[in-house]
C-alpha cells in the first residue's frame, strides 16, 4: 500500500542525511536544507558550507543537486568550487554546474562562461548561453553572445538563444516609456527572418514571436497558422509558445484572426483541450472585442478570488484599463 509522502525535514535532520550512506537520502537532505537556508541567512552561511563538501561526492546524482542547490542559494562563496565542477567527469554535474553559475550572477565566472559558449558538446554550449545571459552586465556582449548562438549547428541552441533574446526584448519593452521607440539588434532581426524557413518549426516560431515583439511583420504568417491550426508546419508547438503566439496575435491587431481566437475562447473544444483560452481572450480584448472585454472586467468582481485575480492579470495584460 501507498503511504503518505514523508514529511520535510527540520534543520537538523537535513544536515543529519547529508551523511548518510544512501546517495538518494543524501541528495534529499540537499532539497530540504535549502528550504530551511532561504528562510534564514545564518543558516544559509552554514548551509552553504556542508552543501560545498557535496559536489565532491562520489556519486553523480548527489552532485547535481549541490549545483542545484547552490544556484538557487545563489551562493557567491561557492563560485570557486562550482567553476571546478564545471570540469566534472559526469555530463548532469557540468551542466548545473554551469547553471548555478548563472543564477549566482558573478561576474568573475565570465571568462569561464565565455570558453563554455564554444565548447564541443552542445549540451554545454546550451547552459552556457543561459548562464552567460545571466552574469554578463555588458548588453552589446550579451547581444553578440545570443546572435552567436543563433548560428549554432544545434537546434536547441538556437532556440534557447532565440527564447533569452526574446525575453531581453520583454524586459526592454517593459521599461521603455510610453511611446518610447526600443533599441532592437538589427543582426537578430536579419537572423530570425532567415530562422523563419528553419526545419524545425520550434524554431520557427519563436523566431516569428521575437520578431513581432520586435515590430517586424516578416513571421505574422506563422503566427497566423498557429492560431488557425494549432501547428506549425504540421507539427504541435511547444504549449508555453503557442500561448505567447495567441496572445501576440492580439498585440499585432492581426483583425483577420477573430473567429479563430472566439473559438479558442468559447467553442466547444475548449472543454477537451487546452486551447489557450485565457490568452486568446487577452488578444481579443486587446483588439477590443466586446465580449471579451465585458468578461474580462466582470470578473474582477468575481465572488470567486481565482477568477478576480485571472481577470486583473488579463485586463493588464489587454490593456485593459487604459481603454475603459
Amino acid at each position: 500500500m501507498l503511504g503518505p509522502p514523508p514529511l520535510p525535514r527540520n534543520l537538523d535532520a537535513a544536515l543529519r542525511d547529508l551523511d548518510s550512506a544512501r546517495p538518494e537520502v543524501r541528495a534529499s537532505a540537499v532539497e530540504d536544507l535549502v528550504r530551511h537556508a532561504q528562510a534564514n541567512d545564518d543558516i544559509k552561511a552554514r548551509a552553504v558550507a556542508c552543501v560545498v563538501r557535496l559536489l565532491d561526492d562520489s556519486v553523480a546524482g548527489v552532485r547535481s543537486a549541490a549545483a542545484v542547490a547552490l544556484g538557487d542559494l545563489r551562493a557567491i562563496d561557492a563560485v570557486p568550487a562550482l567553476l571546478h565542477a564545471v570540469d566534472d567527469v559526469d555530463g548532469h554535474v557540468r551542466q548545473m554546474a554551469i547553471n548555478a553559475l548563472g543564477e549566482i550572477g558573478d561576474t568573475s565566472t565570465l571568462p569561464r562562461l565565455r570558453r563554455a559558449l564554444g565548447d564541443r558538446r552542445p549540451e554545454m554550449r546550451y547552459q552556457a548561453i543561459i548562464a552567460f545571459a545571466r552574469a554578463c552586465k555588458d548588453h552589446g556582449e550579451v547581444r553578440h553572445a545570443l546572435f552567436f548562438a543563433t548560428n549554432d549547428d544545434d537546434d536547441a541552441v538556437v532556440h534557447i538563444a532565440l527564447r533569452l533574446a526574446e525575453e531581453r526584448l520583454d524586459a526592454a519593452r517593459a521599461a521603455a516609456a510610453e511611446g518610447d521607440a526600443v533599441d532592437v539588434d538589427a543582426r537578430m532581426i536579419a537572423r530570425a527572418r532567415a530562422l523563419l524557413s528553419s526545419s524545425s518549426p520550434h524554431i520557427a516560431l519563436v523566431a516569428s514571436i521575437y520578431l513581432g515583439k520586435a515590430g517586424d511583420d516578416a513571421g505574422h504568417g506563422v503566427i497566423r497558422e498557429v492560431v488557425r491550426t494549432g501547428k506549425v508546419f504540421g507539427q504541435l508547438p511547444d504549449k508555453e509558445e503557442e500561448r505567447a503566439a495567441v496572445e501576440l496575435a492580439g498585440e499585432l491587431g492581426l483583425a483577420d484572426l477573430t473567429l479563430d481566437l472566439e473559438r479558442r475562447v468559447w467553442g466547444l473544444r475548449r472543454m477537451v483541450s487546452d486551447t489557450c483560452a485565457f490568452h486568446a481572450k487577452i488578444a481579443l480584448a486587446r483588439m477590443g472585442h466586446r465580449r471579451a472585454c465585458d468578461e474580462i472586467l466582470r470578473d474582477m468582481s468575481s465572488a470567486r478570488r481565482a477568477d478576480r485575480e485571472a481577470a486583473v492579470i488579463a485586463a493588464g495584460r489587454a490593456r485593459l484599463l487604459d481603454r475603459f
